[in-house]
């Protein structure tokens, strides 16, 4: 009993003081690691600051001995056109469908598709013979009631002289005044019905009404055909002169009304539907009548004498309107503008070489130039080309020209220049 009482005591000191011992050195550890942490965070910025900072100095040294090659150009006082661009449809002045004012059979077809005609043209003939024989009978019939007339005033005199001596009754007398009266309306009937029946031979030869170009045919020769024919036989286009219509923003109406009362018409170009090529020039000279509610737009047409034919019905077209011409106004090429947070500005090169940030308020551009209308003035130097390192103050350089043509192509390639 004691042996085992002795064994107990030796065995339950031991685990305490390893435990201890394990704790102290993870928190030496943790001493350690969290100075090691401290003293990098103290050290790292320090060490970067003052790499960033000589790396400033560095560059600004840089920067301040080495002046940037840029390219300029003078602003110059001109004149900009003020140019509508518009969506506009090319519209024939006239287009006719061929029809046909009598029914009967199409005996000939005088015109090819596509041909050009002249107005009072014969394009095609319908069967006469019907219209010729019921014009032979109105004829006969005017003939006859002529001649009943004839005797009919021939009596009327008669009796014209007979009541005068006492010698016929006064009725009868009247009652042959009235006949005459009514065999000349006869006779002016019929000679309306022979009228009608020779238009109706006039008509049964189709002729052109305008001068224009035919489209394709819509009716074979031998078809049967009647006044009113849905399509007719072609449809005739005017294509010289030909117009185009194209819409104005009643914003803009004032300044375009203005300028037709006062000029009488404006120029308008046509150009392809891609605004790359232009087609041919005209005039305007007229608006419609009212404003679209619809739309807020009102309608021109230009009219184009299109002698090449160029301009094609129904082709969309973009319409360029010259309203005005705005003279003697600031101009600089579009390239040398910039933008910012407060808005346009441009780069000026000064007498010392050095640039300056100029604002400047633009007006209207053509894609090559724009007008100025605010911060600068004839004669200064805008850069156009460069801009991309430039600030306010810093030193720039401007190459010779002839000298930039001529050094690629009097060095060959891989050789330095001399």
């Amino acid at each position: 009993m004691d042996d085992h009482t002795t064994d107990t005591r030796s065995d339950s000191p031991t685990p305490p003081r390893t435990s201890s011992r394990k704790k102290r050195l993870i928190w030496s550890g943790v001493a350690v690691a969290g100075v090691c942490v401290l003293a990098f965070a103290f050290l790292r910025p320090h060490e970067t600051g003052t790499s960033g900072s000589h790396s400033s100095r560095h560059a600004s040294s840089k920067d301040s001995s080495t002046a940037q090659p840029v390219a300029v150009q003078a602003v110059k006082a001109g004149t900009m056109p003020v140019i509508l661009t518009e969506l506009g449809t090319v519209v024939p002045v006239t287009n006719v469908t061929v029809q046909t004012r009598v029914e009967g059979y199409l005996m000939q077809v005088l015109f090819t598709e596509g041909q050009h005609v002249h107005a009072g043209d014969l394009l095609a003939v319908i069967d006469p013979r019907p219209y010729e024989v019921q014009l032979a009978q109105y004829e006969g019939q005017l003939e006859r009631d002529k001649a009943q007339l004839a005797q009919a005033r021939v009596d009327n005199a008669r009796y014209q002289r007979l009541i005068k001596q006492d010698s016929i009754d006064a009725k009868t007398a009247r009652d042959q005044e009235f006949m005459v009266q009514q065999y000349e309306g006869t006779v002016k009937s019929d000679q309306a019905l022979v009228d009608n029946q020779k238009l109706q031979l006039i008509y049964c030869h189709i002729t052109a009404p305008v001068d224009g170009r035919i489209g394709i045919r819509a009716v074979d020769k031998g078809n049967y055909i009647s006044a009113g024919q849905s399509g007719g036989l072609a449809v005739l286009t005017q294509m010289q002169p030909i117009s185009v219509i194209f819409t104005l923003p009643q914003d803009q109406l004032p300044q375009v009304a203005e300028q037709l009362r006062t000029k009488g018409s404006l120029k308008v170009e046509a150009w392809d539907s891609s605004n790359s090529t232009k087609i041919a020039d005209g005039t305007v000279s007229t608006l419609d009548s009212q404003i679209d509610t619809a739309t807020g737009t009102v309608r021109l047409r230009a009219i184009y004498s299109n002698a090449d034919e160029h301009l094609f019905p129904n082709q969309f077209v973009n319409a360029r309107l010259l309203v005005k011409d705005l003279d003697n106004v600031m101009l600089v090429p579009s390239t040398s503008l910039q933008t910012g947070p407060s808005g346009q500005f441009v780069y000026v090169v000064k007498d010392d070489s050095t640039v300056e940030v100029r604002p400047v308020t633009i007006g209207i551009s053509d894609g090559k130039n724009t007008v100025v209308n605010t911060g600068l003035k004839a004669g200064d130097r805008v850069v156009t080309d460069g801009v991309d390192h430039l600030r306010a103050g810093i030193k720039v350089t401007i190459p010779d020209p002839k000298t930039a043509d001529t050094s690629p192509t009097a060095t060959p390639a891989g050789t330095p220049a001399q």
